[in-house]
């Protein structure tokens, strides 16, 4: 049976963190910008955990090790264990050694968390494709990564030694803008051999099943700010979303978002986890949130009313999706939103 199409977001009667038990979290644009704790992150997540809600940080950067990361997290107040950390490394790893006996030689392009990560479920890294190896993996290796280990890795994968990814995000966040992401360094590869490889990271299942197992959670929010990864990823896995506007996803490209990208829940950030989600209505041929009323018009969206600028935008949303149905609005919401401030 297929899935109903989600044309609104969904209201809860109950604080978010008291509704689920596990909260998802993606890192960049959502807890850290630059490195730097985005505001409201700290005690929002210090509130959630006080109340009982678990939560795990999700990233699919495969360069740094669950250790490192969370001595990160904890740095910036919020105290955390390395097995509070998943990444796109042990998903990648768990998806070779389900493929590879124990202790095959696995040739690696990227940093020391795949090599860790490796490690841990009983593959053995090497470093050149003379060593023999079983598969080949990628993850970012940072921005230093030097361009001879993409050629070893086609030497071997043009072999037709199996062929992973860690993720094939194109880009990543830095502290001095937008960078090349492992992504990127895939293309590389793909376009030296025309393999295909296989993908663990976000939107893909292996990284839903990876914090699954090991976070045993039974009522899990994924809380991302892109919908192309955190948001699709949650609807692969068939659990609920929190969008929070702390990132990279703006108000049109919400409005614009295909089933796959539509989260269950919009906030403005991580404080949203501490409270209840107003319900969109429908009314008078459109939909009401708060004070706001959003309507489909003649070629655009049309916005009346007055109140909470995130409450239009859920309103907009109800309309927008409601006329993609299964498809991307195309309506223009440039006036609606601006009037939000969005």
């Amino acid at each position: 049976m297929s899935r109903s199409v989600r044309t609104r977001p969904e209201g809860s009667g109950q604080a978010l963190s008291e509704a689920y038990d596990t909260a998802l979290l993606d890192l960049d644009g959502v807890v850290y910008a630059g490195g730097h704790a985005i505001v409201h992150a700290v005690d929002s997540l210090d509130r959630a955990r006080a109340g009982g809600m678990r939560l795990a940080y999700v990233t699919n950067n495969a360069l740094r090790t669950p250790d490192t990361v969370a001595e990160h997290l904890t740095e910036l107040g919020i105290p955390t264990g390395a097995d509070d950390v998943i990444t796109s490394a042990q998903a990648v790893a768990r998806l070779i050694s389900e493929q590879m006996p124990r202790r095959a030689r696995v040739l690696v392009i990227g940093g020391e968390g795949l090599r860790v990560a490796l490690r841990e479920r009983g593959l053995v890294p090497v470093e050149s494709a003379d060593d023999d190896p079983a598969a080949v993996v990628q993850g970012y290796g940072g921005p230093d990564l030097p361009w001879g280990r993409f050629a070893e890795a086609s030497y071997a994968v043009a072999r037709g030694v199996p062929w992973f990814a860690s993720n094939t995000d194109l880009t990543i966040p830095s502290g001095r803008g937008i960078a090349p992401g492992n992504g990127a360094a895939v293309e590389v590869v793909r376009i030296a051999t025309g393999a295909e490889p296989q993908v663990a990271g976000k939107p893909l299942p292996p990284m839903h099943r990876e914090t699954i197992l090991r976070t045993g959670a039974e009522r899990p929010l994924v809380v991302g700010d892109r919908l192309d990864t955190d948001i699709e990823g949650a609807f692969n896995g068939e659990v609920d979303s929190l969008l929070v506007l702390t990132g990279v996803t703006d108000g049109a490209q919400l409005l614009a978002a295909p089933p796959q990208h539509r989260p269950t829940y919009v906030d403005a950030d991580l404080r949203g986890l501490l409270t209840g989600q107003p319900e969109v209505t429908d009314v008078d041929g459109g939909f009401r949130c708060g004070g706001w009323t959003a309507t489909a018009g003649d070629g655009r969206l049309e916005l009346g009313g007055e109140g909470e600028a995130l409450d239009g935008l859920r309103a907009l949303c109800a309309a927008a999706w409601t006329v993609a149905g299964e498809g991307t609005c195309e309506l223009d919401g440039g006036k609606a939103l601006a009037r939000l401030g969005l």
